[in-house]
């Protein structure tokens, strides 16, 4: 009698973990996501001050390209036949 009522207790608190865990796991994931934004946002903000003053343009110089000539004739194509 001891062992069925153990094991329904196990029973009882497996359920009972499954439903609870049901119900707090989003709000407990969406708390991890946003302490884990702000660490981010953190660190990225102490390694990139962001300085208004700072006028700083980007410049980017394109190098023109050539194209290969492919009117180059490598070889001559020949066509082999099967032996039976």
């Amino acid at each position: 009698m001891a062992f069925l009522k153990t094991i329904l207790i196990i029973l009882l608190v497996y359920y009972l973990l499954k439903i609870l865990a049901r119900l707090f796991a989003p709000k407990i994931l969406n708390y991890a996501a946003k302490k884990t934004e702000s660490h981010f946002r953190q660190a990225f903000d102490n390694q990139h001050p962001f300085n208004e003053q700072e006028d700083e343009s980007v410049i980017i110089n394109k190098k023109t390209t050539r194209k290969k000539k492919d009117s180059e004739k490598v070889g001559e194509y020949i066509d082999f036949e099967e032996l039976d």
